[in-house]
């Protein structure tokens, strides 16, 4: 779609929302979540509380090991309690490595009154468990509703280490595999009861699967699924190693998915620039056949659309130039984008690169050509006072300072991201994965992450941290916590999917 017609098209969209705010008053006149994107974009409320999954470091020789917990933080500026952990909900078992998470309903089933946005789902890549958490009896203080055991998943569904919840508009909940319960690879959808969250199957037709697994993003109007590709389990909890990537470990390819049919129709082969693509996000005008997906090792981005005869393709728009550097596992330092995400009106691309240690702002109002329009740097492998030493550079003429906040130095890069609905705070967490970060990040395994906040300029663009706001997860009262997804009581623009 050229430039011009996207513009109209967000025209109308603004106009449309105008419309129905002034008619219904409100944004939940139906089920959960909100009308249209746009809605939320303009008329949802400002967010006042944020989950946050927090694994457990649990080193070596630690005499006694801790289990993971979901914190809720403080996140209302006239609050007393702003930018402070006001309760940690513990998870009853050890070593689930809770991970990314979703909610059992969402804007998906906006027009069933009988839905509602009640918990938010908690797949593990380390059990295989899914933990159902009430967020509705007290908001600031979640309590654990159900749990799915990893027996019933295995022997359901042949699957295991579970990365992504989806609500799907039939009320049902879908998770992404990564591998089965070996952690072998094996790439499919587990599927999960709305109501008494029991196991219901698997939703790929035949139980064929994709090679390997990771994110998923869906847009019935165009009948299609795509998913993303990380790598075999085995090699993933060994920690990250570069010829895993030239045996053929670690996932290249785009699957496409037949939305009705449950079918994997078409495999886009992104080659070389495009490895290890993880996060997917399509444009959340539902009318719209463009998404986007970050591919961390290569550090791009590719451009996923809708050609004329109906299939699908990607074609690489965005790509981070590595550093030269010296005393690191590699000459050449990549970016290594770990997320992406897109504001809700559809003009800004946002992604991390938690080894260079910036989060980077395009403008996507043409998605064939991002433009870079913010940057701001977190820390990361290449800060000033690391040892690792850029020899090269074709960005910067010196290493960048680390960040420091109330006394405190920032350890880690910028990795997960959650934007206000309104699009003008980007929350940000600085753990990727505990066994990747014990490797490149061992002073965060030790110390802990950070949760941080960076101001955004929606008219002309432009990144600024927040120095007012900073959680700093290795004054945890058990110990240091790697913190990692990030979630609002109503919803986000990396959960909800319209339909």
């Amino acid at each position: 779609m050229a430039a011009k017609d996207r513009v109209e098209s967000v025209t109308k969209a603004l106009a449309a929302a105008n419309m129905s705010a002034t008619e219904t008053k409100s944004c939940c006149k139906g089920g959960p979540g909100y009308a249209t994107a746009m809605d939320a974009f303009l008329n949802g409320p400002r967010e006042k509380l944020i989950y946050v999954t927090c694994i457990r470091c649990n080193m070596d020789g630690e005499s006694k090991k801790h289990p993971d917990y979901l914190s809720t933080i403080d996140i209302d500026p006239e609050s007393p309690t702003y930018s402070q952990v006001i309760h940690r909900l513990p998870m009853p078992y050890i070593g689930d490595e809770i991970h990314h998470t979703g909610y059992n309903a969402c804007s998906s089933c906006f027009d069933n009154p009988n839905k509602a946005r009640k918990y938010l789902v908690l797949p593990c890549l380390g059990s295989d468990r899914v933990y159902i958490v009430d967020l509705v009896t007290d908001p600031k203080a979640p309590r654990i509703h159900h749990i799915v055991e990893p027996e019933e998943i295995h022997a359901k569904t042949g699957f295991g280490m579970l990365h992504t919840a989806h609500c799907l508009g039939s009320g049902q909940i879908m998770i992404s595999s990564i591998g089965d319960q070996y952690r072998n690879p094996k790439a499919g959808f587990v599927l999960l009861d709305g109501e008494k969250f029991n196991v219901v199957g698997t939703w790929e037709k035949d139980r064929i699967t994709a090679q390997f697994g990771y994110d998923f993003w869906y847009q019935p109007r165009f009948n299609v699924m795509v998913s993303t590709e990380w790598g075999a389990p085995h090699k993933i909890f060994k920690g990250f190693n570069p010829q895993d990537v030239a045996e053929g470990h670690y996932g290249r390819f785009l699957n496409v998915w037949n939305w009705t049919t449950h079918e994997l129709e078409q495999r886009i082969d992104l080659g070389p620039e495009g490895l290890l693509p993880l996060e997917v996000r399509f444009l959340h005008d539902p009318d719209q056949p463009h998404g986007f997906v970050g591919c961390a090792l290569s550090s791009s981005i590719f451009h996923i659309f809708r050609k004329p005869d109906g299939r699908w393709d990607a074609e690489k728009v965005i790509q981070i130039p590595t550093k030269k550097v010296e005393n690191w596992i590699l000459p050449e330092c990549p970016g290594l984008i770990t997320d992406i995400l897109l504001s809700l009106d559809d003009k800004y691309l946002y992604m991390s690169n938690w080894f260079h240690g910036d989060i980077r702002q395009y403008d996507i109002t043409n998605p064939r050509k991002p433009k870079l329009v913010g940057q701001v740097f977190l820390s990361g492998l290449i800060s000033s006072d690391r040892e690792v030493k850029v020899t090269a550079d074709t960005e910067m003429t010196a290493q960048p300072p680390p960040l420091v906040l109330r006394g405190v130095r920032v350890e880690g890069g910028p990795q997960m991201l959650q934007l206000s609905l309104d699009g003008k705070r980007l929350y940000v967490t600085t753990s990727l994965f505990s066994v990747w970060d014990k490797q490149f990040y061992p002073e965060l395994a030790k110390k802990g992450a950070f949760m941080l906040v960076v101001d955004v300029d929606t008219e002309k663009g432009g990144l600024q941290v927040n120095k007012n706001f900073a959680i700093d997860f290795g004054k945890e009262p058990l110990g240091p916590a790697l913190a990692h997804e990030m979630r609002y009581p109503g919803g986000d623009c990396t959960s909800d999917i319209w339909i």
